[in-house]
C-alpha cells in the first residue's frame, strides 16, 4: 500500500541539515551545496543548519530564512599534514545529540563525511522516528590507506563501511559514488543521484575581470588536485606558445611547493597564484580566461568545474576512477577528458588554444550543459526526495 494514502506530508516540512562546517564561514563544495539548498527550501519549509561555531557573534541566528546553529567548540579542520582533524569531528559528534533533542524534525539530511556525526544523528532518528537522509560526496574505501596510513586508514575504512551498511536513504552526487556505495555493502531503501546545482542568474550578472589569462584552475592546493601536473604541462606548452598564462586560485599545503616549481620551470610572471578569493571574484576571473583546467584525480562531483562551464569555459579534466567530474563532460560538446599525464594534458590544451572555432563551440556547449542544473531546479528535486523518505519512514 502507498503510505501516502494514510500519511499526509506536512505542507511545511521541518528540515535539519547536519554538517560540521557551514558556508560561508568555511568554504567548499559540500558546504555550499547544503547552503544553496537550505536557503531555497526555507521559502517553503522551516530549515535548520547545524555545524561547528566558526564565526564571531551569537551561536543561533536566522540568515536568509535559514535557522543557523553553531554548536561545540570550533577546532582546526586539518592537521599540519593536511589530514582531517579527528578531534574536530569527535567534538562535533558529542555536541550534536543534545542540540537535536531540543527540536523535533520531519527530516534530517546528514552529510556522510566526516562519518562520526552520523552515529548520534542515527540514534536520534531512531528514537524520534525522524526520516534520515545521508548525503555522500564520495566513497573513499581503499583510498583511506593512502590518505591516513595503514592503521588509521583501516579504522577510517571500517567506519565508512559502517555508515554505508546502516544507511537507509542516500543522496549521491554522481554515478561513481552510487556504484561505490553498492559495492561497499549498501542495502538500504535507495540511492538517489542528485547533482550539485549552479546559480545561473548570479553567474550571468558577474562581469569578467580586467586581468586575463589563457587558463585557470580553482581549488584547494592539495596533492589530489595535481596542480603540479598542470604547471609541468605549462612548461611544455611554453615551447610553442611563449606567452601562455594561467591563474591558479586557492590555498593549501602545497602552495609554496607549487610556486617553487613554477619558478624553477621558468614560468614566473606567467603562472599567477591568486590565493583565496570570494565566489564572485572567482567567477569574474573565470570569465576572463579561455579554458578551465581541472587535473584532479579525486572529486565527489567537481562543483567548481560546473561553475566554470556556466561561466562559458570548456573544461579539461583527467580520467580516474575517483574523479566524478568526468560525468559532467561530454567530449566534443563542452570539454575534454584526457589521461592524467602532463604531456597529454599539454597536448589537449594546445589543441584547443590553436583552434578558435572548436574553443568557441565548446564554450557555447559548456553554457548549454548547465541550463538544467540551476539551484532552484535542484532544490525541487531534493525536496521531492525528502518527501519520499518521510512517507517511507512513517
Amino acid at each position: 500500500m502507498d503510505k501516502s494514502q494514510y500519511y499526509q506530508i506536512p505542507n511545511r516540512m521541518k528540515i535539519a541539515y547536519i554538517y560540521d562546517v557551514i558556508y560561508p564561514y568555511v568554504k567548499g563544495g559540500a558546504e555550499r551545496s547544503f547552503w544553496e539548498l537550505a536557503k531555497r527550501l526555507s521559502k517553503r519549509n522551516e530549515v535548520h543548519l547545524f555545524g561547528m561555531k566558526s564565526w564571531e557573534g551569537p551561536a543561533d541566528f536566522i540568515k536568509e530564512g535559514v535557522h543557523i546553529h553553531g554548536i561545540g567548540k570550533s577546532r582546526k579542520l586539518y592537521s599540519k599534514s593536511g589530514i582531517r582533524n579527528i578531534r574536530e569531528a569527535l567534538s562535533f559528534s558529542l555536541s550534536i545529540l543534545p542540540a537535536l533533542f531540543k527540536e523535533r524534525f520531519d527530516l534530517i539530511d546528514c552529510n556522510a563525511f566526516p562519518y562520526l556525526p552520523y552515529f548520534p544523528v542515527k540514534l536520534y532518528s531512531l528514537w524520534s522516528k525522524t526520516a534520515l537522509v545521508i548525503t555522500w560526496q564520495e566513497v573513499w574505501d581503499r583510498y583511506w590507506y593512502g590518505y591516513a596510513g595503514c592503521l588509521k586508514g583501516l579504522i577510517g575504512r571500517i567506519i565508512e563501511r559502517m555508515v554505508i551498511i546502516t544507511s537507509g536513504y542516500i543522496i549521491a552526487h554522481s554515478q561513481k559514488t552510487k556504484d561505490a556505495l553498492y559495492k561497499c555493502g549498501f542495502r538500504g531503501k535507495g540511492v538517489k543521484i542528485i547533482w550539485h546545482g549552479v546559480g545561473l542568474e548570479q553567474i550571468q550578472d558577474i562581469p569578467p575581470a580586467e586581468d586575463k589569462a589563457d587558463l585557470i584552475f580553482a581549488g584547494r592546493l592539495i596533492k589530489d588536485k595535481n596542480v603540479d601536473m598542470l604547471i609541468t604541462a605549462l612548461a611544455l606548452i611554453k615551447k610553442e606558445l611563449p606567452d601562455i598564462s594561467c591563474f591558479i586560485i586557492g590555498e593549501g599545503p602545497q602552495k609554496e611547493k607549487l610556486i617553487s616549481q613554477s619558478q624553477g620551470l621558468g614560468l614566473k610572471g606567467q603562472v599567477h597564484f591568486k590565493g583565496f578569493m570570494e565566489y564572485e571574484h572567482i567567477i569574474s576571473q573565470m570569465k576572463s580566461a579561455k579554458i578551465f583546467v581541472f587535473p584532479s584525480t579525486r572529486e565527489g562531483f567537481g562543483m567548481v568545474a560546473l561553475e566554470a562551464m556556466a561561466a562559458g569555459l570548456p573544461v579539461i579534466t583527467v580520467e580516474h576512477p575517483m574523479n566524478s567530474s568526468t560525468e559532467l563532460i561530454q567530449e566534443g560538446i563542452n570539454g575534454v577528458i584526457c589521461q592524467p599525464d602532463a604531456k597529454e594534458l599539454a597536448s589537449n590544451i594546445l589543441s584547443l588554444l590553436k583552434d578558435r572555432d572548436t574553443l568557441n563551440k565548446l564554450s557555447r556547449g559548456a553554457r548549454r550543459s548547465t541550463q538544467t542544473l540551476d539551484w532552484d531546479k535542484i532544490a525541487v528535486i531534493t525536496e521531492d526526495f525528502y518527501k519520499e523518505a518521510i512517507r517511507e519512514r512513517c
